[in-house]
């Protein structure tokens, strides 16, 4: 495997950013996942325009979209596979010791793994722990990513793929790594981002090409919704079997086999919408 870091391709082996970046220390830092099919990159642009939103919302620097393309095809050129998942990392470099950054220069790491189609299912759980909606990094993709370690830790415990969490204010938000949508009575709805979801890049476009509401929705809508699904980079559109203790029969139902269809046909269509 050949990794981009800091300005140049590396063997894994020699792969290495500083024990003192701030990445590492205090999780000062952002990052996007793409899927990677056949050696393309799916909706570019768009990864690329919320990676430079999540800089700016920390107060980083924002990265050279152009070196970062570039990075991007190098990476990929240099491990061939069918299906990868290369995942961008933006952080705020060699710092002290401490919440105080320093002023070297911003640090960029592009890997590629090879990964498998998703299931066509998913179990998920909901779980007690909230997201703060009105939190500094909320909205923001960066790698303080600790509450969704142990999130999804739970999840696998107890046979599920993904968790649910709820905003402060009792409303369904989102998964550890993806977005919810629910079907009621037929109409297809999934939280707005002000609920403190991240703005999904995959969601962005199910929204667009379906029609699907943004909702402000309780937390116990995913005890009743006749169908449930989940969307992310890696995901797609997945539909729901079961959410902590409650089947779905007969999942994927109509109005997810269609959004699967519609979304399955759009991406094959526009490989950077």
């Amino acid at each position: 495997m050949r990794i981009w870091v800091n300005g140049g391709l590396r063997d894994a082996e020699d792969a290495r950013v500083s024990v003192l970046d701030h990445g590492l220390t205090v999780g000062d830092g952002v990052f996007e996942t793409l899927k990677i099919v056949h050696g393309t990159p799916f909706a570019l642009t768009r990864h690329l325009d919320r990676l430079t939103r999540s800089a700016r919302g920390l107060g980083l620097p924002e990265p050279d979209t152009d070196e970062v393309r570039r990075a991007v095809a190098a990476v990929i050129d240099a491990n061939p596979m069918p299906l990868g998942r290369l995942r961008i990392t933006y952080t705020g470099g060699v710092s002290p010791l401490g919440s105080d950054r320093g002023d070297a220069v911003a640090g960029l790491v592009i890997a590629l793994g090879e990964t498998v189609r998703r299931a066509d299912t998913t179990a998920v759980i909901t779980v007690p722990w909230t997201r703060n909606e009105r939190g500094a990094l909320a909205g923001l993709k960066t790698t303080s990513y600790a509450e969704n370690v142990i999130a999804l830790a739970r999840a696998h415990e107890r046979g599920a793929s993904e968790a649910l969490f709820a905003n402060t204010v009792g409303q369904l938000c989102e998964g550890t790594g993806s977005n919810v949508f629910v079907v009621l009575d037929g109409q297809l709805h999934t939280p707005p981002v002000r609920s403190g979801c991240l703005a999904g890049i995959t969601r962005a476009l199910v929204v667009e090409w379906t029609g699907a509401r943004e909702t402000e929705l309780p937390m116990d809508v995913v005890g009743r919704a006749e169908e449930v699904f989940l969307t992310s980079t890696l995901r797609d559109v997945q539909a729901v079997h079961r959410i902590d203790g409650r089947e779905l029969p007969g999942a994927p139902g109509p109005v997810t086999a269609k959004a699967v269809r519609i979304f399955a046909e759009r991406a094959e269509d526009d490989i950077d919408p």
